[in-house]
């Protein structure tokens, strides 16, 4: 007799209790930065210097001339030896507890000093001083190879000053004059931040001979604080940004190489604050000051499952195909395929112009979009290309046009856009053959707010409001390649909803508006109602996968605010599965699986435009009991 392994190729394995994928384990768990509370300075202060990590860290002088220095060892501080001039708002701190560097700063007559003083551990030395005497600069590196970044002098400067040891040389200046800024990394890679005049998100990237300006913070600051080991991980924290408010910040944002991402904030906003690495997963936050100094400490690290580690060491995947006993309840099991997908949304690269109901086509990783709408009334021809990580600008339509901007079919490479507000209801529909549009034959009836599904030679259109008010369309029209042709009308009229499917010939009408909970299904030659949505909704849904296994997220209905719903149908029913991170209508998103969406623009619950980008992934699974006889 064969063996179960030698058949599925699993041994049957005996388990405590039932495993879950992935996905789902993440959402239960999510790798997420906390901050908590540590030990308390024993004196408050604020626009001290700091340097080290998260256990072992030195907060140095503060305000206009405190000399005081105290010793953190991941638990409490202690006072150790004072610097031999007491300063504050350093150009640069840097290094570790048994070796360190204070350069700069403001001293007690309120005067900007270019003193540099040496710690060993024990003692600080004064050495040589800086080429340009400044104050609140960034500082980065080793007690014998680091960077003084810019500062006030007090006009501000761009300059930068190599430190190697035992003297400083003036080395490439940073590409915006600023002071107030804060960084991180190395003598070869490294990275500055936020600052002023103005106020600014800007962000630049060292690579040991040159700055290049890259993706900005998502909140303006300064006298902010900063972690991190190179120029492809940091983290910024606190700050102000007047006349913002709050004016303290407790924004807390993650640098991965190429963008910035918010994450939790600190549990005290503040600003003047120093922080101490030694990366953006682990971290230190300083004293500052809210209105007056506080001794207030903070500390950052990760917690759950960290999705770049699968599979943890105590984490037992579902895999489909895998037979096992559950010891707990006495059965044995097998994972299959089938039932809702467990799965998450996360961020994906923003798009380059804000705006709602644009037309897509494509797969998660491979996605166009044009046309959108604009408040007050405004229209793009816009066209977007996303690769899976950004999206680039490229040829727009002859056509702006917007309002659910009609409905889009195919691929990156050929797609067709028809119908949408023009300002009226159009009829014009463009191909697209991977660099330019071109006017090709127009729908039959014109309208606005329909559905489409299909590629750029077999294309359905149906549904959309093809009049004033509530006059909806029951039309469906296939396109050929070169023409339109009406075929058999949806049972109910309906628009702003959403298609879904990958070929004309298999399709869904889902929600839109009045009828928002009602779904079709086209079997190539006539509609038949099925299966209600859970929470009936229009008004543009983003959607992924096929006429029997697809997702619908996004959306609203009269009277509701903005949904994150995503519901997942499997050819029957309609399951609710995990939210976008970001409630929103008229977003767009056609992808080619129900595990693995794509959601994009809309509107959001400040009745805003948004430009950010979430792709769910997931995984099919079904745990079914094994009979036993």
């Amino acid at each position: 007799m064969s063996e179960y392994k030698g058949i599925k190729g699993f041994q049957v394995q005996t388990r405590t209790e039932d495993p879950v994928p992935f996905a789902q384990a993440l959402a239960d768990n999510p790798y997420a930065g906390v901050w908590s509370s540590g030990g308390p300075l024993n004196s408050a202060r604020e626009a001290g210097g700091g340097l080290g990590i998260q256990t072992a860290a030195l907060y140095i002088g503060g305000g206009t001339g405190t000399a005081d220095v105290e010793s953190y060892n991941g638990t409490s501080f202690t006072e150790v030896n004072n610097l031999n001039e007491g300063r504050g708002y350093p150009a640069g701190s840097f290094g570790t507890t048994t070796a360190g560097i204070a350069a700069g700063g403001i001293d007690s007559p309120s005067t900007r000093t270019a003193n540099t003083e040496s710690w060993d551990g024990t003692n600080w030395t004064e050495v040589n001083n800086l080429n340009t005497t400044r104050s609140q600069g960034a500082g980065f590196g080793t007690s014998t190879a680091g960077y003084a970044v810019a500062g006030g002098t007090p006009s501000v400067v761009a300059n930068v000053e190599s430190w190697n040891g035992s003297s400083w040389s003036e080395t490439t200046d940073i590409n915006t004059a600023r002071f107030q800024l804060a960084g991180n990394g190395t003598t070869t890679s490294g990275l500055v931040y936020g600052g002023n005049p103005p106020l600014t998100t800007k962000t630049e990237s060292w690579n040991g001979s040159a700055w290049t300006e890259v993706s900005d913070l998502n909140q303006a600051r300064q006298v902010l604080a900063g972690a991190g080991t190179s120029n492809s991980n940091g983290l910024a924290f606190g700050g102000n940004a007047p006349p913002a408010s709050p004016v303290y910040r407790a924004e807390t944002e993650s640098w991965d190489g190429s963008s910035w991402t918010e994450v939790a904030d600190l549990g005290t906003g503040r600003t003047e604050l120093a922080g101490a690495g030694p990366s953006n997963t682990v971290a230190l936050a300083m004293g500052g000051q809210n209105g007056s100094a506080t001794t207030a400490t903070e500390e950052w690290a990760f917690a759950g499952l960290d999705p770049s580690s699968t599979p943890v060491a105590d984490y037992a995947d579902a895999i489909t195909g895998d037979f096992y006993y559950n010891s707990t309840t006495g059965q044995f099991k097998q994972i299959n395929t089938g039932g809702a997908p467990i799965g998450t949304w996360a961020s994906g690269g923003d798009m380059n112009r804000v705006a709602t109901s644009r037309w897509s086509a494509g797969t998660q990783t491979a996605q166009i979009a044009s046309g959108g709408g604009y408040a007050p009334g405004g229209r793009l021809a816009l066209a977007e290309l996303y690769d899976g990580t950004s999206w680039t600008e490229v040829n727009d339509l002859n056509e702006a046009r917007s309002n659910e901007a009609g409905a889009g079919s195919g691929t990156p490479a050929a797609a067709l856009t028809y119908g949408g507000n023009h300002p009226g209801f159009a009829t014009s529909t463009e191909s697209w053959n991977g660099s330019s549009w071109t006017e090709v034959n127009d729908l039959n009836e014109g309208r606005r707010g329909l559905y489409g599904i299909g590629t750029s030679t077999a294309t359905l259109a149906y549904a959309g409001q093809s009049g004033p008010g509530s006059t909806y369309s029951v039309n469906t029209e296939s396109w050929d390649g070169s023409s339109w042709t009406e075929t058999n009308n949806l049972n109910t009229g309906r628009g702003g909803g959403s298609g879904a499917g990958t070929v004309y010939t298999a399709a869904l009408a889902v929600g839109g508006y009045s009828n928002q909970a009602l779904v079709e299904q086209w079997d190539g030659s006539s509609w038949t109602e099925v299966g209600d949505l859970n929470s009936g909704r229009g008004n543009q849904m983003g959607r992924a996968g096929t006429a029997t296994s697809a997702i619908i997220s996004g959306g609203n209905s009269p009277g509701t605010a903005r949904m994150a719903n995503t519901e997942f149908w499997n050819g029957s029913s309609w399951t609710e599965v995990a939210d976008l991170s970001v409630a929103r209508y008229g977003v767009s998103g056609q992808g080619g699986t129900s595990s693995a969406g794509i959601a994009y623009g809309g509107n959001n619950p400040s009745d805003t435009e948004i430009a950010s980008t979430e792709e769910f992934t997931a995984a099919d699974f079904q745990i079914k009991t094994v009979t036993q006889s």
